[in-house]
Order: structure tokens, then sequence, then C-alpha cells
């Protein structure tokens, strides 16, 4: 599976990801997979999914490590999360997607839709959610040129003023 030495772990969620994070981290802990979960620690229906997506962020880019990340529709943390520098955050839909992302992106965050705190069933099916996790903590980048090419323009508009 994936190598703990070569980075670290970090997940997140508001209420409407909290159900699913508790079930992701059941089955990283039975796939003796060690993180670090950055919260929200309880439900609670009036937290806000920006200041988990910044804190997984923040410690995605000081440790070089990867991040989970979940909130009702996988979108709202993705979009906090895109908003810190080097951070490349995805809600891919498939396995073959995740890979992609991971491949061609070197991307570091994984998002995925919780579907609510009132729902039993997260929006994303756990076993696709682990399917997706499994890629995603597997599939290193290619190292391409073309794919490091591209990360560096991304890099350049980081640094723009638009």
């Amino acid at each position: 599976m994936w190598r703990e030495s070569m980075s670290k772990l970090y997940i997140g969620a508001d209420h409407g990801g909290f159900l699913l994070k508790e079930k992701l981290k059941k089955w990283l802990l039975q796939q003796n997979i060690s993180f670090e979960d950055l919260g929200n620690l309880k439900l609670d229906k009036n937290d806000d999914y920006p200041d988990y997506a910044l804190k997984v962020a923040q410690k995605v880019v000081s440790s070089g490590g990867k991040g989970i990340l979940c909130c009702a529709s996988a979108e709202g943390v993705c979009i906090a999360a895109n908003k810190v520098k080097s951070i490349r955050a995805v809600n891919p839909a498939s396995v073959i997607q995740t890979e992609f992302a991971r491949a061609h992106e070197d991307a570091n965050i994984l998002c995925l839709a919780g579907g609510g705190s009132r729902k039993k069933q997260p929006a994303v099916v756990f076993s696709l959610a682990t399917k997706m996790m499994t890629a995603f903590l597997q599939t290193p980048f290619s190292g391409a040129s073309r794919h490091i090419r591209r990360i560096n323009k991304i890099k350049k508009m980081e640094q723009m003023r638009l």
C-alpha cells in the first residue's frame, strides 16, 4: 500500500463530510495507514468547511504530504483548498480520474462527497471512496516532462495577481 515514511496523510471534514470521514478513518486504521485528523473532531452542524480545508492544505504544503477532505458535495473543500498556494485538490468521480489526477497533475488532496450530516449513506458510496483513496495513495506522479511543464505553468499562475 502507501508508504507513510514517504509522506504524511492528513484528513479533515466539516459536518457535511463528518460521517464519511469517520468511516474512512476506520478503514485507514484497518489498512495500517497512519494519518492525522485535523477536524472537525465532533459533529457540529455550525462548522464551516473552509476552516478544515485550510488546516489540511497548510499541513500538506508544509509537510509535502497528502490530504483527504470531505464535505457534503466535496466541491466546497476542493475550492477552498485550491486557494492555498501549491495545493492541487481534486474531486474525481471515478478511480481512473483519481489515477490521472495523481499521475498527470500530481494532485495532493483528494476531496470526497459526504452527502451531509443527516444522511446515513455518503454521497460517494463508501466502497468507491476507499478505491479512490487507494488509487490516490498508491499512484505516483509520472514525472513526465509534459506534466512537469504544465504544473510549472500552474505555479506561475499562482504568482500572478489577477
